[in-house]
């Protein structure tokens, strides 16, 4: 069984469908006895995270940090993902630049976010490809659409 908090630090009212879509996703990837969190942030807050851990001084949409990154962290069975952090305000302002919904915005900041916990990035041109192509994926069969 998996398991997930959201902590909601922003004050962010609509994220009701959420636990839905991260844990299609993490069916989707076939991830069972996990654990992490995803914490809505503002942008001083992100800003801070991503000069302090990254060395970029400006804001961003979403930070993960995976504390598989050495090596499986396994604790009484469950292994610990690690940390989604996902700016607020950052997101609803791409829904209004890319003209979908938050939604929208919101299932694929999160589900980007949860796939770098799982090991995916996007440095390489052909890594990108692979998770965009299982973000669009996994929103798709969730129904949740540009």
């Amino acid at each position: 069984m998996n398991k997930f908090t959201i902590d909601n630090e922003y004050g962010y009212k609509n994220y009701s469908y959420l636990r839905k879509v991260l844990n299609g996703a993490l069916k989707h990837e076939k991830v069972t006895n996990a654990m992490f969190s995803v914490i809505f942030v503002d942008e001083e807050t992100i800003k801070n995270i991503n000069r302090d851990y990254r060395g970029l001084d400006r804001v961003t949409d979403v930070i993960s940090f995976a504390f598989e990154d050495n090596g499986k962290m396994v604790y009484n069975n469950v292994r610990l993902l690690g940390e989604i952090y996902i700016c607020i305000p950052r997101m609803i302002e791409q829904s209004k630049e890319y003209g979908h919904s938050e939604k929208r915005e919101l299932s694929f900041l999160a589900v980007h976010g949860l796939l770098h916990l799982l090991g995916y990035d996007h440095m390489k041109k052909e890594d990108e490809e692979v998770m965009f192509a299982k973000q669009e994926l996994i929103l798709d069969e969730q129904n949740i659409k540009r």
